[in-house]
């Protein structure tokens, strides 16, 4: 299946030439991979759980609405519909594009194995019931709408007038409408396991929480940022964000260095407040320099990069102090602390002195609410 999914991936390529797409064809590959690599990772791992299973189907799900999309456009933009199965890709592409968005939340609400207790099966069966409707409601939308018109796609393979069925709007509506409310009490459900949860399931949930904040952060900047030159290079991090839901999940699923989920959280909230203050002291630098100073747009967008520059490290070092102790990580290096308890101890001869320093140390180290030192009277 991994290996379907990667050819079909690379069939994007002689589709997509005809209209010289295929410079997005990187964006595709990576959009894929980032379903597909985790799926068959965690599938050959753990194959009872269906975590794994569900992200190759969305890999391979999303490889062939996008191939149908590119096939569509190669067939009427430039055959004029006379390829075979051009009306199905159609279809396909308009019809079906909902399915990764129905799909995906499954697997919030089955992290980490898969198991969910009784009342939550009753709730899966009715969101699965629930998206069914809503994709059998498109896709029947997207047929009767062939049957109405002519055929005409846009750049993405989907029809362009899509006129709704009026006898089924309403119900539609109700139906798209329940669908978010059910993704809420999916992430209802993960935030109260946590807070009930201790120990390496907290570390999985850390990083499930973790990953689909980024992943939300990355799309609301591939929606919200132009491909303007100034803002491309935050375009890209925003994309290659996206992925971290898929990552994450693999990555609390299989436990791989669980622990270090805290220290990521760190560096990520320091870089992502740097980034945020960057980008702000460059476009007030921009529009100071452009629209109050009246300076040449090249020399402006010159003089505000070198002054991001700049401050660049300084800021990044001062706001990682300030977040390293929220997350007790800025006087704590495990190796380094034992050395200097062990060099201390050497040169100890009074028990009251050891026992002053191990409190010492374990008190800068982890920052404990409490710490008490007993001390065995036997021989």
């Amino acid at each position: 299946m991994g290996a379907l999914i990667l050819a079909l991936t690379f069939l994007y390529v002689p589709l997509a030439w005809p209209a010289r797409d295929v410079a997005d064809g990187w964006q595709v590959l990576l959009g894929l991979l980032a379903f597909a690599v985790p799926g068959v990772v965690v599938a050959r791992r753990q194959p009872v759980n269906p975590i794994g299973w569900i992200l190759i189907g969305l890999g391979m799900y999303a490889g062939v609405i996008t191939d149908a999309g590119r096939y569509a456009v190669f067939d009427y933009h430039f055959h004029h519909g006379d390829l075979p199965l051009g009306p199905a890709a159609v279809l396909i592409a308009t019809g079906l594009w909902t399915g990764t968005f129905l799909v995906l939340p499954l697997v919030i609400l089955l992290f980490p194995d898969g198991r969910l207790p009784r009342r939550w099966r009753l709730v899966l069966w009715a969101y699965l019931a629930d998206a069914g409707l809503v994709a059998a409601y498109f896709l029947g939308a997207a047929a009767w709408a062939m049957t109405r018109q002519p055929v005409a796609v846009d750049g993405a393979g989907q029809l362009i007038k899509q006129p709704n069925p009026p006898m089924v709007a309403a119900v539609a509506v109700a139906l798209i409408v329940a669908v978010p409310v059910f993704w809420v009490s999916f992430v209802a459900r993960q935030v109260l396991s946590w807070r009930q949860a201790s120990g390496e399931r907290r570390q999985q949930l850390k990083w499930l929480m973790s990953g689909a904040a980024i992943t939300v952060l990355g799309l609301a900047g591939i929606f919200g940022f132009s491909s303007t030159p100034s803002l491309l290079l935050l375009e890209i991090i925003s994309f290659f964000a996206s992925f971290a839901l898929p990552v994450a999940i693999t990555v609390g699923i299989l436990k791989y260095r669980l622990y270090e989920i805290d220290r990521i959280i760190s560096r990520t909230l320091a870089y992502a407040i740097v980034t945020g203050l960057l980008v702000g002291v460059y476009a007030g630098l921009v529009l100071l320099a452009t629209r109050v100073l009246s300076f040449h747009t090249p020399v402006a967008v010159a003089a505000s990069t070198l002054t991001a520059a700049a401050l660049f490290s300084p800021l990044r070092r001062r706001v990682q102090q300030a977040v390293d102790r929220r997350f007790n990580r800025a006087r704590y290096d495990a190796d380094k602390t034992v050395a200097a308890f062990a060099v201390q101890l050497k040169d100890a001869i009074e028990l009251e002195a050891v026992c002053d320093d191990l409190a010492r140390v374990v008190h800068q180290a982890l920052e404990p609410a409490h710490v008490s030192v007993w001390i065995s009277q036997g021989g």
